[in-house]
Order: structure tokens, then C-alpha cells, then sequence
């Protein structure tokens, strides 16, 4: 849920590891192909079933075919043919220009850049949370396998800081941490499924939400102006008298992230980390995998669209995106090094899975009822899939990405379907051979 639905307008050996990483990401036909309509139908219904119902299912064997789900015919029915068909503003488009990367030191030289804006020159942050052990999280309360949950406080500036809940596994640690960003305030229903998913697999998990949202909602924020003096909470469209030249509220939203990995790192050393997320926790999942190569896996779920393309969504609204999310808000960085030419999101999509066992799968919702709906995603997923391929030398232990259109259902949330595909990649990844 985006800000403006707030307002009512509304993720064996290493021969054999490298191989099961190629097949991670393969495209819909090549899995119809491998287990046929059939099979595939079946494994996708069977899935679709148990999540609906909170049911836990095995973890997928690394050589299953990836699940695939047909399009929901009733819940198209219910849409008009902007929904089927790629807008008006794709045409003409040459998507290679605007993906801008074109070899690693592009890929450094922004990343330095965007780091450069957000903390104004200093680099990352080396801070770590404060950590209170065992904490009672009725948020998380309906979760089952927990040993324990710590609370992660991160301090921030003007007199905020971030809550981070990390909950460790009652099974056997897989030794992989797996990071979850809640939206705007999405119902913590979609939050509890992917997360009980994880935690039945072995991983331990990291909870976060968007600043003044869930658990880090109720904070008053220090008046730029009037040092001292606090003022209520603000929406994210209200910060703007906190950005200046010299601070970037982008910190609330990312600095959290920073810190919190920094004590994982410190503390009990995960072999991989993967990060998840849904609508403006999606796009935190694209603009933090971008930034941060320790994150290896990444699935930002109805997070964002490349610039040219939001307008034209079927629902264009919301599309167009939260405060924190435009060129408006931050021309600084949203500014790629080949400025006028390429789209910061589609260079973010590239940065986010070239690396060393790094991928990135961007799922879109093509019926979603809030943000990123519609089929205009078609026209960029070839194009920087193979730019990964290409950056990568054609080995997907190197880099891979790609985007999975989410025909199954009509809301704005992390699907049954959708759920399967993560898990199955992140089974299949197998990282930890």
C-alpha cells in the first residue's frame, strides 16, 4: 500500500551448485516446457491451497521445475484490455540506452553515488543496533517455530530511530538471513505467511517497516527549525523540511538496513542474505539490493516501475509513486552518472543482481488493485535480463535477473503462487553446499 492509497487513493559441489543457479531464474515457457501444463497446474493449485490456508509445505528439491501458475480467467474477466496490452508509451522506446550500465565500473561509480547522496559523502554507516534479547513481539505473535526474538534499535537523527525484529528459528539454523520490509502500512497478514515460510525452512529472519509505520509508528520527529522541539509523526510526504543539503531523509528508510546487517555480520556471520518485500517495502528491497552487494537474493514484490513507465499503468496513481520514490523528491538521486539517458530503476535492477552468486527476481502483480499493475514490465524484462547475462559473461553464478508476472490473483500483496516461486529459487540456489 503506497502512501496515496493511505490518502484514499488508493521478494553438492560448487560445479553443481553453479548449475542448479543457472536454471534459477528461467523464463515461464522453459518450466511449462520441463513439467508440462499438467504437472505444473497441479503443483501450483497444491501450493495456492496450502497457503491460503497457513499450511506449511516441503521445501522444493533444488532439480523441481519452477512452479507456474496460469492467468486467474475470473479475476481477469474483471478488467479491460489496458490490463492485457502494452501501453501507448512503450512505442518507439529503445529500452538499451536507458539501461545505462555497461560494464563494473559503471556499476561501482553509481552505487558510490547513491551512497555518496544518502550520507552526504561519509559512506556506509559502521554503526550497530542496540539489541534487547528475548522480547515479547505481539506483531509476530501468531507465528509458530521460534526460539527467540531480539529487538534491533536503530538510532536515526531528529530524535527517531528504527525497530528491527530479528527472530531466530526453533529448527536447525540454515545459516542464510533472510530480511522482510513491510509496505505503507500493509495488513501484516502477507508479512506473517512469507515469514513463517522462511522460518519453517531454517532461516532466520529480519523484520522491517517503513518509518512512522507498524512498530516504528507513534514517534514525534525533532523540528528541523526548532531543535528540541518535537513534532508529531509525519508522512513520508512531510518530510520534506528534514531533507537539506547536509542530511537525506532517504536515511530513514535505508540506514536501518545498514546497521542491523552490520550486527549479523558482527555477531553470527551468515553465509547469504536475501531480502524480500512488499510495495514500499518492495521498492526498499530495489533501491538496498542495489546499493548493498551483501545482499545476494532479492525479491522486491509490486515495489516500482521504471520512470517512463508509471504514468502509463492501467492505474496510474498510485503508480506514480510515494514521496520518497520520484525524481521530484530527490533530483539529487535519482540521477544516474549518464544523466539524460538512463532510468535509475532499470540501472538499480541491473546493480542489484551482478556480483558473485547475486540474482534478483522482480515480481509484479498484473492485477494488482493498488500500484505497478498492467503488462508494461514486458517490454524491459528481456532487455535487462540479458544485460545481466551480458554483465555477468553469460555464468549465472555471476549475476542473473528477471521478472515474474503475477497473473494469479487481484490484490496488492506477495501471492500464494508468487511465495512458491521465492522459495523454489531460493531453494534452488542452494548457497550453502
Amino acid at each position: 500500500m503506497t502512501d496515496q492509497r493511505e490518502a484514499g487513493d488508493g521478494s553438492g559441489g560448487r560445479a553443481s551448485r553453479r548449475r542448479l543457479l543457472g536454471g534459477a531464474l528461467g523464463g515461464i515457457g522453459l518450466a511449462l516446457a520441463a513439467a508440462g501444463p499438467a504437472a505444473a497446474a497441479a503443483r501450483t493449485a497444491a501450493s495456492a491451497e496450502a497457503g491460503a490456508a497457513g499450511m506449511r509445505t516441503a521445501p522444493a528439491r533444488p532439480h523441481d521445475a519452477r512452479p507456474v501458475a496460469p492467468v486467474n480467467e475470473e479475476v481477469a474477466a474483471r478488467f479491460g484490455p489496458e490490463y492485457k496490452t502494452l501501453p501507448a508509451a512503450v512505442a518507439g522506446v529503445d529500452i538499451e540506452p536507458l539501461i545505462g550500465i555497461g560494464g563494473p565500473d559503471d556499476i561501482e561509480a553509481r552505487r558510490q553515488q547513491m551512497i555518496d547522496f544518502i550520507w552526504k559523502g561519509a559512506g556506509l554507516p559502521q554503526g550497530r543496533p542496540e539489541v534487547d534479547k528475548g522480547v515479547n513481539a505481539p506483531d509476530f505473535a501468531p507465528l509458530t517455530g521460534v526460539r527467540r526474538i531480539d529487538l534491533l534499535t536503530v538510532p536515526l537523527r531528529y530524535g527517531i530511530n528504527a525497530k528491527v525484529y530479528d527472530l531466530q528459528p526453533r529448527k536447525p539454523w540454515n545459516r542464510r538471513l533472510a530480511l522482510y520490509h513491510n509496505g505503507h502500512g500493509e495488513p501484516l497478514d502477507t508479512m506473517l505467511r512469507t515469514v513463517q515460510a522462511l522460518l519453517d525452512r531454517g532461516y532466520r529472519v529480519m523484520a522491517y517497516a517503513m518509518p512512522f509505520h507498524h512498530w516504528n509508528g507513534g514517534q514525534q520527529i525533532e523540528d528541523p527549525a526548532h531543535p528540541g522541539t518535537m513534532l508529531p509523526p509525519p508522512s513520508h510526504r512531510e518530510l520534506v523540511p528534514w531533507e537539506s543539503e547536509t542530511f537525506s531523509t532517504l536515511t530513514f528508510f535505508l540506514e536501518p538496513l545498514v546497521v542491523t546487517l552490520n550486527h549479523a555480520e558482527a555477531t553470527y556471520r551468515p553465509a547469504s542474505v536475501e531480502m524480500l518485500g512488499l510495495s514500499g517495502g518492495g521498492w526498499t528491497t530495489t533501491v538496498y539490493a542495489a546499493l548493498d552487494p551483501r545482499v545476494r537474493h532479492s525479491y522486491p514484490v509490486a515495489g516500482s516501475l521504471p520512470f517512463f513507465l508509471r504514468p502509463a499503468s492501467p492505474k496510474p496513481s498510485p503508480t506514480v509513486g510515494d514521496w520518497e520514490q520520484t525524481k521530484a523528491s530527490f533530483p539529487g538521486f535519482y540521477s544516474s552518472v549518464t544523466a539524460g539517458t538512463a532510468d535509475d530503476y532499470l540501472q538499480m535492477y541491473v546493480m542489484a543482481s551482478v556480483g558473485e552468486d547475486r540474482g534478483q527476481l522482480q515480481i509484479l502483480n498484473r492485477f494488482d488493485d493498488c500500484c505497478f499493475n498492467g503488462v508494461s514490465h514486458r517490454v524491459y524484462q528481456a532487455p535487462v535480463r540479458d544485460r545481466v547475462r551480458l554483465l555477468a559473461g553469460g555464468r549465472p553464478e555471476r549475476g542473473r535477473w528477471d521478472l515474474l508476472e503475477d497473473g494469479s490473483h487481484g490484490d496488492h500483496t506477495i501471492s500464494p503462487y508468487a511465495l512458491s516461486v521465492i522459495l523454489w529459487d531460493l531453494d534452488s540456489t542452494n548457497v550453502t553446499t
